[in-house]
């Protein structure tokens, strides 16, 4: 049982109310008390502060009956804005999402350096342009979320960054002292995880996430939060050593998992097969769909060392749903069932093995989606998925 003071009960069942709102989409104030099974009064009470403070709306439920229409009570979804942004090794994504959870704008950036002082100018000048975008609603930009590329620390500094060579990194500090606005640095693959949980399987109490990009990352949610470990530092499953004495890697070590299974790496196995470089996914589709029998070769060792990753992966968490982030696999029609021949162990037990629907936009989604989180002071939060707006309104 969950006791504390007066306040603190009032808090919770705030969290439970606004969870329930944004889960349903739409809900009445009985219904409410049905679900959350707290008395209509303290419904009532917290129904009219959310209403104040316009974090909620009513609006009038349509239906055939004869009598009175329900009121319904929804989130107001244009309360305020969230800001997601993906840092990767040569490309910034920034996603902006209305406090439903919705995408309204996306678009990306060119980096030509690696230097922190000019990316993080680059930062704050964007983060400028969307706080000023977003200032005619009651919140505004509500928060920022940073999904790095690297080893982010409990205290969300940034420990190492293996692409950029940066060590010890406060972006939270430097960024909120440049603008003004609420910071918050994760690892792209814990955001990647959180955006599975949110947006796709928030029934699920088991979930891991494997992101294929410039290196390989594990974000893992057990019981709707994340598993970060001691310091911060879990899920750098890209550093496993799957091949004694193999290919060095930046972290230091021979062999590592994403010297063989990211997609950067495939692409640079392409770029040197092919003797031709900036490869794209429009070039590899081609490639694959014309049976090209050096790609397809190359796809077939890649799964091949995937698979090991994932066995082992599999073998240490026994996830519910095992889920696999990469723009590659998508485009790659068997992907699934060729991976699947490869788990054969009997020891070895998942539930679900899927491609992420999200591929690319998962981390710049699940920063966003944390953004509103770490906002409204919920637990717990699930949110529906709708691309249908692409400008802020």
């Amino acid at each position: 049982m969950v006791t504390g003071d007066a306040s603190f009960i009032k808090k919770i069942n705030r969290s439970i109310i606004i969870s329930k709102i944004i889960e349903h989409g739409q809900i009445s104030r009985a219904d409410l008390a049905k679900i959350t099974g707290l008395n209509k009064a303290t419904i009532s009470v917290q129904a009219a502060e959310l209403l104040a403070e316009e974090l909620i709306i009513e609006t009038q439920a349509e239906h055939k009956n004869l009598g009175r229409r329900p009121i319904m009570l929804s989130i107001n979804k244009h309360a305020g804005f969230a800001l997601g942004i993906d840092l990767d090794k040569n490309n910034i994504t920034f996603t902006l999402s209305d406090i439903s959870g919705t995408p309204l704008d996306t678009h990306s950036i060119v980096m030509e350096t690696s230097d922190y002082d000019l990316i993080l100018k680059l930062l704050a000048e964007q983060i400028a342009i969307y706080k000023e975008k977003c200032s005619h609603a009651r919140y505004g930009l509500i928060g920022v979320v940073i999904g790095i590329h690297g080893i982010v620390n409990n205290d969300e500094t940034i420990y190492f960054v293996p692409y950029h060579q940066w060590h010890n990194k406060d972006l939270k500090t430097d960024l909120h002292n440049e603008t003004g606005i609420n910071i918050f640095v994760e690892n792209n693959a814990n955001l990647c995880s959180f955006a599975e949980i949110v947006y796709k399987h928030y029934q699920s109490e088991n979930l891991l996430s494997v992101s294929l990009y410039s290196g390989i990352g594990l974000g893992i949610m057990v019981k709707s939060k994340l598993l970060k470990g001691c310091d911060g530092y879990a899920g750098e499953i890209g550093h496993m050593i799957i091949v004694p004495d193999g290919l060095p890697c930046r972290c230091g070590n021979l062999g590592c998992w994403e010297q063989y299974a990211s997609e950067s790496s495939f692409v640079s196995q392409l770029t040197e097969s092919h003797h031709k470089t900036d490869v794209t996914y429009e070039d590899i589709q081609h490639w694959l769909m014309e049976k090209d029998p050096i790609t397809c070769k190359l796809m077939e060792q890649y799964i091949k060392y995937l698979s090991v990753g994932l066995n082992n992966i599999i073998n240490l968490y026994n996830p519910e749903i095992l889920v696999i982030n990469s723009e590659l696999l998508r485009m790659y029609p068997n992907a699934l069932a060729e991976i699947k021949v490869l788990l054969t162990s009997t020891v070895g037990h998942y539930r679900k093995l899927l491609i992420s629907d999200f591929g690319k936009r998962a981390c710049s989604l699940g920063a966003c989606a944390l953004a509103i989180k770490n906002f409204l002071d919920v637990s717990e939060l699930s949110l529906a998925f709708d691309e249908t707006n692409t400008e802020v309104k």
